[in-house]
């Protein structure tokens, strides 16, 4: 049997597992991130790997990061969530583990193992959508990671959809993410309690009273019991989603999108006003097939799974 290990380096935690050749953890560790040292996280990075590799024979790591990921799948040129910047992460891990690295963007990563191993399994034309705080993504094309010619592409949650929109965290205005996200779900609940708070009783109750305390799982909590304001809330970010998945249907005419993330745990919540969105704004609808839009499988293991199996495969 084949093991690899796979690690999911996040601004919080870093999570290791052993993987077999279907996608199967064998066993996983989590340690906490110490995002604020270069040096640090590469420690604890090895540090997971070194105590697993001491327990199984494995072939091959793969690490995967939130983050700009040169063409070389060796360097972490940016990371916005960890002080990684131009970070030659294979080398220093290489260095302290004696064993072969692949680094790899993470959401290319979880989108590697929905396609091979997941809700796309055997299709070759397939996007993954991560929902959650903003939009990450990842392109499988042909059957192989689409991954630019620097390594960056994968970004759709910043393509500008309101010219001077809403303020985004890269620097730029309007960005899809602001609009149909994890966090453009809570803003608009928010919003909807401060504008009518009479509508908004049952999100206010979940929120402490406060329209600032209102989040992502009060408003899922909310729309599962039928509320309606919460229902509207879903509905505006699942319009916004579904627009944007026609628009990369445009580009790239994949024959499936899965969404992943947390935000999709809200399941039809969001993928009923994603999916009628899509049909109405895809371009020629009426003379062309419509792509799946599919719930991933494999949930917050994705990224580790698929950082594993990309060591494994080698090319990815």
């Amino acid at each position: 049997m084949s093991l690899t290990i796979g690690v999911d380096v996040g601004g919080t935690k870093v999570a290791a597992g052993v993987v077999d050749e279907n996608g199967r953890i064998v066993e996983k560790l989590k340690r906490f991130t110490p995002a604020g040292s270069p040096d640090d996280t590469i420690g604890v990075i090895a540090g997971v790997v070194n105590e697993l590799l001491a327990r199984y024979e494995v072939d091959a790591i793969g690490i995967g990061a939130a983050g700009f990921v040169d063409q070389t799948r060796s360097t972490v040129q940016f990371a916005p969530n960890l002080a990684w910047r131009h970070e030659p992460v294979k080398k220093l891990v290489e260095e302290r583990i004696r064993r072969p690295v692949v680094v790899e963007n993470d959401a290319n990563a979880a989108a590697w193992a929905e396609a091979k191993l997941g809700a796309a399994r055997g299709l070759e034309q397939v996007l993954l959508i991560t929902v959650g705080t903003g939009i990450g993504a990842g392109i499988v094309l042909d059957g192989r990671l689409y991954r630019g010619r620097f390594g960056s592409a994968g970004e759709p949650g910043h393509y500008r959809v309101v010219p001077d929109g809403r303020l985004c965290g890269c620097g730029n205005s309007g960005c899809w993410e602001q609009y149909a996200s994890g966090s453009a779900l809570v803003a608009e609940a928010r919003e909807f309690a401060r504008r009518s708070p009479e509508a908004a009783t049952r999100l206010l109750q979940l929120g402490g009273g406060s329209a600032e305390g209102i989040d992502g799982p009060a408003v899922t909590i909310a729309a599962q019991e039928g509320d309606s304001a919460a229902l509207r809330c879903f509905e505006i970010v699942g319009n916004w989603l579904g627009a944007g998945l026609a628009d990369l249907a445009a580009i790239l005419d994949p024959g499936c999108f899965v969404i992943g993330g947390g935000v999709s745990e809200a399941g039809d919540l969001l993928l009923k006003p994603a999916r009628e969105a899509y049909e109405h704004g895809l371009t020629g609808r009426t003379h062309r097939e419509f792509a799946d839009i599919r719930l991933a499988e494999l949930g917050p293991d994705a990224g580790l799974i698929g950082a594993a199996d990309l060591a494994r495969d080698g090319t990815g």
